[in-house]
């Protein structure tokens, strides 16, 4: 059963927060390179990020500054879907059908789980528990083929084959079984201060982020506080030595250069200039999309058009699944 013609690709980012450098090169940066090729349904999950306790106004605005990173990126609203997730109801509506599908000790494995329950255990509620098939249900309802996921939610991917699998088992061929896709050099961008771990936007530290909207001056003084080690070779060895890794893969992911390539023009050059280089690379790489992304946001009336039309469209995607799925419980 499908939706489209083409292949389909979904992916989500939380709206909390700002959006971070490991976000454009792992996902944003990749997407651009989709919208041709696949039918794009590209969601601010604003439905999954209130698994954590939102300030309701400055949650609004996070979902506009979101969107209009989106488009500054090079998303382009004509050959993508880039909506909320709560703009289509679809997605509750089938996710309360898979909860129906999906097992406690399936949940009870998710790692994610485990982690946000461990940072918010004045706030363990059941949509946190429940996160997995939510987004099990983001992905099947428009019958979706890949979805490109960073290490850290594969494991969700998994749980929306194993729900898929089962309901098909049951009913006959209902949903496509998605497969994860895997995005190219970029994919998992560390810490700045703790380069074993990945950036993150909820980073205590905000030097250990880069924001997709910080200033060049801000982002040369992250870079040249960024751990590096006590030596003053520049080698990718992600085991011996993480920092310069991490620094070595967003310096060749913003250049469109090869890792050695760089590490070749720096050698003898010692950290300091190494971290120039690195910052001065991504501080061009940023600077038009900050501009673009200051016009766009200053476009209320613009932004609200693309999230009404592509919620439209994306209504319609999802509604055979839907259907079919009713039709299929009430058998």
């Amino acid at each position: 059963m499908k939706t489209t013609d083409k292949p389909v690709i979904f992916s989500g980012i939380q709206p909390s927060g700002e959006l971070t450098l490991g976000n454009y090169i792992g996902a944003l940066k990749n997407w651009v390179n989709l919208q041709e090729e696949y039918t794009c349904l590209f969601s601010l999950v604003d439905l999954h990020a209130i698994t954590v306790r939102q300030n309701s106004k400055e949650f609004h605005k996070q979902c506009y500054d979101a969107l209009a990173v989106y488009l500054a990126v090079g998303l382009d609203p004509e050959k993508n879907n880039i909506f909320l997730q709560s703009h289509v109801p679809a997605h509750s509506q089938l996710a309360w059908i898979l909860n129906c599908y999906a097992y406690v000790g399936e949940l009870n494995r998710m790692t994610q789980f485990k982690d946000k329950s461990g940072k918010n255990k004045d706030n363990i509620n059941v949509g946190l528990f429940t996160y997995p098939v939510l987004m099990a249900a983001d992905i099947l309802l428009y019958q979706t083929k890949l979805v490109p996921v960073g290490a850290d939610q594969k494991q969700h991917v998994e749980i929306a084959r194993d729900i898929a699998i089962r309901f098909n088992n049951i009913y006959g061929d209902i949903f496509t079984v998605p497969e994860v896709y895997h995005p190219p050099l970029g994919a998992r961008i560390m810490s700045l201060q703790e380069p074993t771990k990945k950036m993150s936007k909820s980073d205590d530290d905000a030097g250990a982020t880069i924001f997709l909207l910080d200033s060049p001056d801000v982002i040369v003084k992250k870079l040249k506080r960024a751990v590096t080690d006590s030596e003053a070779e520049v080698v990718y060895d992600q085991k011996n030595k993480p920092g310069v890794s991490n620094l070595l893969t967003i310096m060749a992911a913003v250049s469109d250069r090869s890792v050695d390539d760089i590490v070749s023009e720096m050698q003898g050059q010692g950290y300091g200039k190494f971290k120039t280089a690195v910052a001065d690379s991504l501080v061009e790489f940023l600077q038009p999309m900050q501009e673009r992304y200051k016009k766009l946001r200053d476009d209320q009336a613009y932004l609200d058009s693309v999230l009404k039309t592509c919620a439209e469209r994306v209504v319609k995607l999802g509604e055979t699944t839907l259907k079919t799925v009713y039709i299929t419980e009430e058998r």
